[in-house]
């Protein structure tokens, strides 16, 4: 999304480097993908703009929005903690090899997708 809210610059990505594992593999934490897509939405509606009117408009816009993305995802897989999605102990190794040979983080993936997916379509309803 950084690139499609024009954000050319690869210290964003860094920026969410953590959110693996919900927060560093904090699995009460909320799903990697979803902690992103929020901070992306912060980022889509920034303003440089002094006018404290304009900025509230935009924070107002950022929340509404990352409520909508919170309250799609979590209807679309029943949860949004990493724990609750994934069901794996990343504290236990031995856990998280079978969850690997089992494909189980495979699921991360359409986790991403629908994040990004949600994130244009909001883009869409405001005409951005």
């Amino acid at each position: 999304m950084w690139e499609a809210y024009g954000l050319d610059n690869p210290d964003l990505l860094w920026a969410a480097t953590a959110f693996r594992g919900g927060i560093a593999g904090q699995q009460q934490a909320p799903c990697g993908a979803l902690s992103a897509g929020a901070l992306a939405l912060g980022l889509r509606h920034r303003t440089s703009d002094d006018d404290k009117e304009k900025a509230k408009a935009a924070r107002e816009a950022a929340n509404e929005d990352a409520e909508a993305l919170v309250k799609a995802f979590q209807e679309k897989f029943g949860d949004i903690t990493c724990g609750g999605l994934l069901g794996v102990d990343f504290s236990d190794d031995a856990a998280v090899k079978r969850a690997y040979d089992a494909g189980v983080f495979k699921r991360c993936d359409d986790h991403v997708r629908f994040v990004i997916e949600k994130l244009y379509e909001l883009d869409a309803r405001r005409g951005a």
